[in-house]
């Protein structure tokens, strides 16, 4: 049996899986399609309208190979504020597939309209999948404080410089929601207009606004002298919003520089410093590999702790970043150093050498590192108390044998 005929009984039957399956293969068949479009849209529109959630999920891929016809009975289950949500939400998620101005005029007729988070939402996410086509009419949106925050997402999700000038107007918005988003997606330009903007919202008082602030400035390593983005940046670390200060550890570490791992370090050595800053500055001070931010990175390690109970968890954990860190450095001439360094605490009576965990995470880190200058340390370790620090030794030391051939 043909699977047209097979698609016409599973109709009849309303065996809307089965249906979705027939008019797979029937889409493979270009001849079939032209011959029989009407037929099969309209087999789809009975899945859309009566199948379960996965029935209208399996069909809604094959809409947009049935062209610009199936725009208008689209638009009229859009456009249909009696029939369910499910169904609509899904004629708008399947709209924002056609690059078509009935589209995107009824979508943004549904933005306007909707009276659920989820249909405003999709509305939004259809729109912004028309990229530029959809820019002047989500532009028009943010006129009205209603619709604001909905156009900013879409335009957001566009990342086309055709949305800067709109998003630049709405950089001083009254909702923080607002501002933050517009941020957010002016960050990713490179453009001469954002550059101040990006640098005022470092004073917004709201710290989602700074935070987005910081993370774009992060990026943007082609600024990194010629701003001094570093004392630009560094002030954020102890700013009064913690998500504010770890995104300025991170930027820093992505910047590089010994400059940036003196006040990352700065950070560490703070008693005030929360634990997870603290983590943070220590992965960042690993990412800036110089020999300067790995000797941070010892004294780190080194410098003096409290010994209370919940304290010395909170200790546990700096150590072990500590040596992960270490055992992450990729540059070839600070392999050697980082090797060095975990070699000398290995050998130290440092009370972090108590720890199994500890002495495990430093096997882990140098066969990670591989440098022949650590098998004798890693031999020391095969005759360990605890049998875990030992299989892990076993294991580093096969890694660093392969490693070296």
């Amino acid at each position: 049996m043909d699977f047209l005929a097979k698609a016409t009984i599973a109709a009849e039957q309303e065996n809307w899986s089965l249906l979705n399956q027939c008019l797979q293969h029937l889409l493979h068949s270009k001849s079939l399609v032209a011959n029989h479009q009407q037929q099969i849209l309209d087999w789809a529109l009975e899945i859309l309208n009566w199948g379960d959630f996965q029935d209208r999920w399996d069909v809604a891929k094959f809409f947009p190979s049935l062209g610009k016809q199936a725009i208008a009975p689209l638009i009229k289950i859009l456009e249909d504020e009696e029939a369910d949500e499910e169904l609509r939400w899904f004629a708008a998620r399947i709209l924002g597939e056609f690059n078509d101005a009935d589209a995107i005029s009824a979508l943004v007729d549904l933005l306007k309209s909707a009276e659920s988070e989820e249909l405003s939402v999709m509305a939004t996410t259809a729109l912004a999948n028309q990229g530029k086509n959809a820019i002047t009419a989500l532009s028009d949106l943010l006129d009205r404080e209603e619709w604001r925050i909905l156009a900013v997402r879409g335009l957001a999700h566009i990342r086309s410089k055709e949305t800067i000038t709109p998003l630049l107007s709405v950089v001083n918005d009254a909702k923080v929601l607002v501002r933050a988003t517009a941020i957010e997606a002016l960050g990713s330009f490179h453009d001469p207009l954002v550059l101040p903007v990006l640098l005022a919202a470092l004073k917004d008082v709201a710290a989602t606004v700074r935070k987005e602030a910081v993370i774009a400035l992060g990026v943007r390593s082609d600024l990194k002298d010629r701003l001094n983005l570093v004392k630009v940046l560094k002030p954020f670390l102890w700013d009064f919003n913690i998500e504010v200060c770890q995104q300025s550890a991170i930027a820093l570490g992505r910047l590089g520089t010994d400059e940036a791992a003196d006040a990352l370090f700065s950070v560490c050595q703070s008693s005030v410093t929360p634990l997870p800053l603290q983590l943070q500055a220590i992965r960042s001070l690993g990412w800036v590999e110089t020999p300067q931010a790995i000797a941070y990175l010892k004294q780190v390690f080194e410098q003096d702790f409290a010994a209370s109970a919940q304290q010395m968890d909170s200790q546990l954990l700096i150590w072990q970043e500590v040596i992960t860190v270490l055992g992450q450095v990729q540059t070839a001439n600070l392999i050697p150093i980082a090797t060095q360094v975990l070699i000398e605490l290995l050998k130290s009576s440092h009370p972090a050498m108590n720890f199994a965990e500890i002495r495990q995470k430093l096997a882990n880190s140098l066969g990670l590192l591989a440098d022949p200058q650590a098998v004798d340390s890693l031999q020391s370790l095969l005759s360990d108390q605890d049998t875990v620090v030992r299989l892990h030794a076993i294991a580093a030391l096969k890694k660093l044998l392969c490693a070296i051939g």
